[in-house]
């Protein structure tokens, strides 16, 4: 979340934990993450938001309540807010995201397209007659867009991203092992030997977890191959998606690219050897934003410094009041 004038004020998991006997919001962000799977039965840590979209609308409006009320957002002071959405989002869904604002309180809410974004948060030349790629991996989608000229020339998108990595991971220890883990420590294995692609200095991870068969615990040791494997399916769905870019990219835009390269950003992008994988796939120099976590919301950041000079960016808008 950030704030005209004082930079980012809250970074935290789209996570929210709930007592569903008596609907008490009980922890937002990290606290609710580090609640997944270690709470009674009636406590449960959900995310509102998966594959881009809003799957518990409710429970969404609430959070984002919750979040203006951390950023000093009341009834007597109404913000304008800009939300940073897939940009495969449909209209249906746009107007559950602008609707979820108005409710929570936002006077006006604008979107604008989380590549756009995170292209203006890489500080790229936008409004020059240049390709400029971005290959945005974010938890529940994997966006690939072409911009020149402040408007997007090519994009691709896919319903794949780091979530769907820790899936992945999760069915393979599941289906080789019988070992049932949690999605905390399948994202805990992912970021300690997960990879695309082989890297130096590898080395095996042991896991616990709860044998099916037996119901009792058991520990097995992970290689960063099988895991380099169990990932394949989601890496070879995104890199797909990046190709399809490519091929959409005008000829003289796609020369640009060779020599300038593509941007990684989001928190998908951090996958060791990604950056080479794609490089070695897709013929082109990769670099990896050196802010991929904060990338999207720094550039969202700067059109609210920017605001009417570049307003034009932005997909819809929705009067919250008065």
């Amino acid at each position: 979340m950030y704030a005209r004038g004082q930079g980012i004020i809250v970074n935290e998991p789209t996570v929210i934990a709930l007592n569903t006997r008596t609907q008490d919001v009980l922890a937002i962000g990290q606290e609710a993450w580090g609640m997944i799977g270690r709470t009674p039965g009636y406590i449960v840590a959900v995310r509102p938001l998966r594959g881009g979209a809003i799957t518990d609308f409710e429970i969404t409006q609430r959070l984002i309540r919750l979040l203006f009320q951390q950023a000093g957002v009341s009834r007597l002071y109404r913000a304008r807010v800009l939300i940073c959405v897939p940009s495969a989002i449909t209209h249906v869904e746009q107007r559950a995201v602008l609707e979820a604002a108005r409710r929570a309180g936002a006077a006006q809410t604008f979107l604008i397209e989380q590549p756009m974004a995170a292209a203006i948060g890489a500080s790229l030349p936008i409004h020059e007659p240049l390709g400029n790629m971005v290959i945005d991996i974010g938890g529940g989608t994997s966006e690939v867009a072409v911009i020149s000229m402040g408007g997007v020339v090519a994009l691709e998108a896919v319903r794949v991203g780091g979530f769907d990595m820790d899936a992945a991971i999760q069915a393979h220890v599941r289906r080789e092992y019988g070992l049932a883990i949690g999605e905390r420590t399948a994202e805990e294995i992912k970021l300690a030997i997960g990879s695309a692609f082989t890297t130096p200095d590898e080395f095996k991870v042991e896991v616990r977890g709860r044998d099916l068969s037996t119901g009792a615990g058991k520990v097995i040791v992970l290689t960063p191959e099988e895991v380099r494997e169990a990932l394949e399916e989601p890496v070879k769905a995104i890199i797909a998606t990046i190709v399809n870019a490519l091929a959409q990219t005008p000829p003289e835009l796609a020369q640009d690219l060779l020599l300038e390269g593509a941007h990684l950003v989001g928190g998908g992008a951090m996958l060791r050897g990604f950056d080479t994988r794609v490089n070695n796939e897709c013929g082109i120099p990769v670099h990896l934003d050196k802010t991929p976590l904060e990338c999207v919301v720094l550039g969202a950041g700067r059109c609210l410094e920017s605001f009417d000079r570049l307003k034009e960016m932005f997909m819809g808008k929705v009067g919250g009041g008065r």
